[in-house]
Formats: structure tokens, sequence, C-alpha cells
């Protein structure tokens, strides 16, 4: 009989899941917070299921003898180090949609708390001022919420706030336009969403495209007297201006629910006026507990009992059987689809992914998932193969998937598409012998290189002297070329270069390669 250990506090139904499902399991909240008792115990259990308290280090890990799978109740798994579970085989599985719900109403509650100033008013009324000429606040009503991401909980966040009679402006470069009248707001870009919002709510991950995405740049293009709710990620904005921006009434009001260091003790933005903190509240209702929990135990106990993979950010879903054919062709699809997602920056429309050859009669469904993973995570960041295709659907994306049998040179062939509010990109692998991944296809312009961790991608006008620019100026940024791949359409017109190199050039080598005459567009690509 398979053992696990819950070693957080979790809804006493997961225990009973457990035990219907005909798994072990020890109840230890306490375990989770001491390191040298977890590191004692660890090797006699098959499962681990916890939240945030306990931290699945490498050290943890190596003692882990047993151990095949960790479920974290709840979506982040900062606690858990992935890499080197992977290494040792062990499934890592959260529950990306549990708390959604919550995390949504939350930031209406602050945003409605921050109109009225609740807390402050509460404060005084309780300390005897009664001073109600003092806090006049604004109504919701007729208000633009201005929205930093639209997927399933900035969604919901405008199903209410539109049941408040706000008008909702959303910004997210992967919500398409018929997906936006589906949720009834309006897509915008950055700077006109900052330029128009009465209230600004962030529901976006926090990945580099996103960091400080409310800067001081970004505060100076707001409404005078805008309010800010941030109930997504610490780190999206720019701490200390915003307590700038607070101090000097720019920002009449702003509500925090995490912040970039946690958890946050003495932290400056509490002295700041008119801003409201709780201490990441968002998941913290019993109904949200209770749906993680219950969410993780069944997970845990399918995949102990049966083998099935749910959730799983480290491993597709595939039978035992499966996996030896089909893992090559999984992780083939994930790099496609990174590949077009990295160069992608609008709204995704449709993604079209065509198997051909033998791979078209294996299982598609894990590498469809993977190729959509791929395209997502750019953007998305907390994607993994049973998430992504809910979350394209969420956002309008149509996935259509074709297969057929041979018709060129390679017995097995993919190739995913990618259709934008701007273009179409299309990218084309397959497996050479060994199980190597090779992309032979870019753009419909024929060209074979092998995936690296890191690669530079340009396109160019196919004119003579480019190359020797190009190495020229890699030369001088002291970047080693490993290896140089180049494709044309036809003399003269488009030219594809794509390089695999050491490291990633920074902004600045990357914008003197931009430079160069004759580019057309450059990016670094990491895989």
């Amino acid at each position: 009989m398979p053992k696990v250990l819950v070693s957080d506090k979790l809804s006493p139904t997961a225990v009973e899941i457990f035990k219907q499902n005909g798994v072990e399991v020890d109840y230890l909240p306490e375990i989770g917070k001491d390191k040298e008792k977890l590191h004692q115990i660890i090797g006699d259990y098959d499962g681990l299921a916890i939240r945030s308290a306990t931290k699945v280090t490498q050290k943890i890990i190596a003692a882990a003898k047993n151990l095949k799978v960790v479920g974290r109740a709840g979506i982040g798994v900062d606690n858990i180090d992935i890499p080197a579970a992977t290494t040792k085989g062990i499934i890592v599985m959260n529950t990306p949609f549990g708390n959604s719900i919550t995390t949504a109403e939350h930031a209406i509650s602050l945003m409605l708390a921050l109109a009225r100033q609740i807390p402050e008013a509460d404060s005084s009324t309780r300390a005897s001022k009664w001073e109600k000429s003092r806090f006049m606040g604004v109504e919701v009503t007729a208000k633009t919420l201005g929205l930093i991401g639209a997927g399933n909980i900035g969604s919901i966040v405008a199903d209410r706030a539109q049941g408040l009679k706000m008008k909702v402006i959303a910004f997210d470069p992967f919500l398409t336009p018929e997906r936006a009248e589906d949720i009834g707001v309006e897509k915008v870009e950055l700077d006109d969403l900052l330029a128009r919002a009465d209230f600004i709510s962030l529901h976006t991950p926090l990945l580099d495209a996103t960091r400080n995405i409310i800067s001081r740049e970004a505060i100076a293009k707001m409404k005078d007297g805008v309010r800010i709710v941030n109930c997504a990620r610490g780190g999206l904005i720019d701490e200390e201006a915003l307590k700038d921006a607070l101090e000097s009434g720019k920002v009449a009001g702003a509500a925090l629910d995490v912040y970039a260091t946690e958890p946050a003790k003495e932290h400056p933005i509490f002295n700041a006026p008119n801003v409201i903190c709780t201490p990441h509240l968002g998941a913290s209702t019993s109904e949200a507990q209770e749906n993680v929990a219950i969410q993780v135990a069944q997970q845990i106990s399918a995949y102990l009992m049966s083998g099935e993979i749910t959730n799983a950010l480290n491993f597709p879903s595939i039978s035992a059987e499966e996996a030896p054919r089909l893992t090559p062709f999984v992780n083939l699809s994930e790099m496609l689809g990174s590949f077009a997602g990295q160069l992608t920056e609008t709204a995704i429309s449709g993604i079209r992914i065509e198997y051909e050859g033998d791979v078209s009669s294996l299982n598609t469904k894990p590498m469809t998932a993977a190729a959509i993973t791929g395209v997502l995570k750019p953007l998305l960041g907390d994607v993994n193969m049973v998430s992504a295709p809910a979350l394209a659907k969420d956002r309008g994306i149509n996935i259509e998937v074709v297969s057929r049998e041979q018709q060129g040179a390679y017995e097995n062939y993919i190739r995913l598409t990618v259709t934008s509010e701007t273009q179409e990109r299309s990218v084309a692998g397959t497996i050479f012998a060994g199980g190597k991944p090779r992309i032979i296809q870019v753009k419909g312009i024929n060209l074979e290189a092998e995936i690296t961790p890191n690669m530079l991608y340009i396109t160019n006008a196919d004119k003579p002297g480019f190359i020797g620019r190009l190495g020229t100026l890699l030369g001088e940024l002291e970047v080693n070329i490993a290896n140089f791949n180049l494709g044309r359409e036809k003399q003269a017109g488009n030219a594809i270069a794509l390089l695999s190199i050491d490291d990633s050039l920074s902004a600045k080598g990357l914008a003197q390669v931009i430079a160069l005459e004759g580019v057309i567009q450059a990016k670094n690509l990491q895989f």
C-alpha cells in the first residue's frame, strides 16, 4: 500500500480521500516547518502533499528514497526544487485552478475598500474620533477599471466589476478580440489603459516582460488620483515609485496583497498614505483551501494507484507503455511551441499543429499539449501540459490538429503555426537518430538547426556582407558562436540566421545587432 505524508495544514477531507483510495496517510502538519525532522522521515513515503510552509529542497529530495510524487495544494511551486525532483524522477503536481474565484473576490474587496477608505475609517472610528468629513470616498459605478492581465482570474474580476456597473478595459498580449468581446471588456494597449483607468488591477504572472510593469514611468502616464490593486505577484510594481506617488498624491490609493519580498515586515510602503496591505490572502478562504486540498489528494491518489498524471509540471500525461516512443516528440513539440511563442508579441487567435509521417499514428494529445505549453509559457509563466489547453480555450485561441501520412523527405515531421493579430508564423522540426530534436523549417524557409539552450534568431535582407558584419559584431561583443545556421526564401529576398551561442546577448548587445544594416528582426531565444 502506498504511503503519503501530509506535512502542511490541509482539510481533513483530503485525508479521507487518501484513505478511500487505498492510500496510507500520515497527517503531520507540524513537520513542514521542521526541516531536520522532515529530512529524517521523508524516506518512508511514496507521496508528499504540501502547501507553502514545506520546503522541498534538494537535500530533502536526496533523502526521499521512495518518493514518487509531490503535490502542491495551490498554484505556486517556488518551495519545490523542480529540477532536482525531475532528475530523480519525482512527479511534481499543483492545483492551478482552485483559487481563481477567491483571488478575484479579494481584488474586488480591496478595490471597494480603497474607494471608501474603509480600513482607515474603521481605525479612526474605533479611536472615538468620528472624522466623517475626512473620509470622502468615490463611487466605482461608471468608473473605468483597467485590468493588466485578462486570464482566468482577470476575467472573473471583469465579470464582477461589470456587475458593479464599471467600464472594464484590459491589456493582455494574449487576449484576442473575440475573447475580449466574450468577457465584455475593451482590449487596449498598456499606455491607453494607464491614461484612461480610474482603478488598475493586476492579474499577470511575474516574468521578465512584466517585472515592474507599474514603473515610475508608467505611473507618470496614469490619471491623477488613480487607485491601484495588486493581488497577483510581488515584483509587478516598483514599490519605491509607488510610495513616492502615494505621498505626492499622484496615486490616490493602493491596495497590496503581494510584495517583492515576502513575508513583508517593516516595509516602507506601510508608512505611505492611503494604502491597504494584506498578508498574501488571495487564496485564503475556507472554500478555496477545501478545493485545492481535495484536488491534490485526488491527483496524488490517482498517480500512486493507477499511474494517472494530472496537472504535472515536469512530466507529460503519458502512460508507461507510451513513454519511450512519445517523449522525444513531446520534447520537440514544446520546443517548437516555445520557439514560436518567444517570437510572438501580439494576441494569438490560433495554433495549428501538423503531424506527418509515423508520428501521426502515435498519441498526439500530449504532443499537442506540449506545443501549446511552449507557446503560452513565455507570456503566462505558470503553464503546464494539463493547464495549457484550458488556458488557450479561456483566451479564445483556436487549436487545430492535422495528422497525415508522410509527404516529404522526413519520416516524422511536426509543423506548428501560430496565427496572431499581425501575422502567421510557422516552425517545423523532426527527430534525428538518438532522439535529438532538429528545427528544419522556419516561416517556410528550409534550414537545419540543433535546438540549444541559448539561440539568436535573426531575419534579414539577403544581401552580400551581412554574415561578415554580424560575425564581426558578435566577436566584438565576445559572444561565442557554437553553430551558425542559414536559410533564405530566394536570392536577394528575406533570409533567416539561427545561431547557437554560449550565452544570451545583453539588451545592449541585442540592440546593436538590430541596428546592423539589413536586419529586420533579432531576438534572444532560450530553451
